[in-house]
């Protein structure tokens, strides 16, 4: 794989490196992606349990007040399948860049802490952590709690019930994660877009904040998205490929 010399002399010469990664990284690990991740466990009919609801009809607040248990259960499920997946080249590869950068922070907008698993250490989560546990009622971690067996749990310190501390349709990011986002795109020499859409907010804004001062902006994805044509370099194949690829010509052995 042949990069442009002027991007990997980039590379080599950042001070400052700001990372954004989207679904497409975990995908490449096994972890579907939000859209896909109706397709559960089977019934006895033979349909997927999950086929039949919507997530973005799961993942509200609304929905875990009208049926908790079901919002729960679904995420359950999600979590054995994180639980499951290992980190990939593309993860590795980013791991390999923070310790070779003198600044390094990457930004992303997956819950399944796998860049955390595969050794990256300045990681910013716009959407929360599916492994972790918060109460829905007072908005804090919940580390331990009865086990009673029912679905959700209740927090041990009001009793309201437990939920997953991730961003829910219709929630405001994290305002420490966002601005420590905002921060590192505006302050950075060097702005990678891997995996992401490009489409949901605010994230999708991220790039456009280190392009706006000039740095070079580069974009990691199988398929165009709509920040394709404003990105300095385009390097179109999935981040497993193309990260390691990439670092190898910076820094040759």
């Amino acid at each position: 794989m042949d990069f442009p010399p002027a991007l990997t002399q980039a590379l080599r010469a950042a001070k400052q490196i700001a990372v954004l990664t989207g679904a497409g990284v975990s995908a490449e690990s096994g972890v579907p992606t939000f859209r896909e991740a109706q397709t559960g466990p089977s019934t006895g009919s033979g349909q997927a349990l999950w086929a039949r609801y919507d997530p973005t009809e799961l993942a509200t607040p609304e929905a875990f007040r009208r049926n908790p248990k079901l919002v729960w259960e679904w995420y359950e499920w999600r979590r054995g399948l994180v639980s499951k997946a290992e980190p990939n080249p593309g993860h590795l590869a980013l791991v390999e860049l923070e310790r070779r950068a003198p600044h390094f922070t990457l930004i992303t907008q997956n819950v399944d802490g796998l860049h955390q698993r595969a050794g990256s250490r300045n990681v910013v989560e716009l959407h929360g952590n599916i492994a972790r546990t918060k109460c829905f009622d007072e908005d804090v971690l919940v580390e331990a709690w009865a086990q009673t067996g029912e679905r959700p749990p209740r927090c041990p310190r009001c009793g309201g019930l437990l939920r997953p501390d991730v961003v829910w349709f219709g929630e405001s990011l994290p305002r420490r994660a966002l601005d420590a986002a905002y921060q590192a795109a505006q302050t950075c020499d060097l702005f990678l877009s891997i995996g992401t859409s490009a489409v949901v907010q605010p994230a999708a804004s991220l790039p456009y904040a280190a392009l706006a001062r000039g740095v070079p902006t580069v974009e990691v994805n199988p398929e165009v998205t709509p920040f394709t044509a404003e990105a300095l370099y385009f390097l179109q194949g999935p981040a497993g490929k193309v990260l390691p690829a990439l670092l190898k010509a910076a820094w040759p052995v």
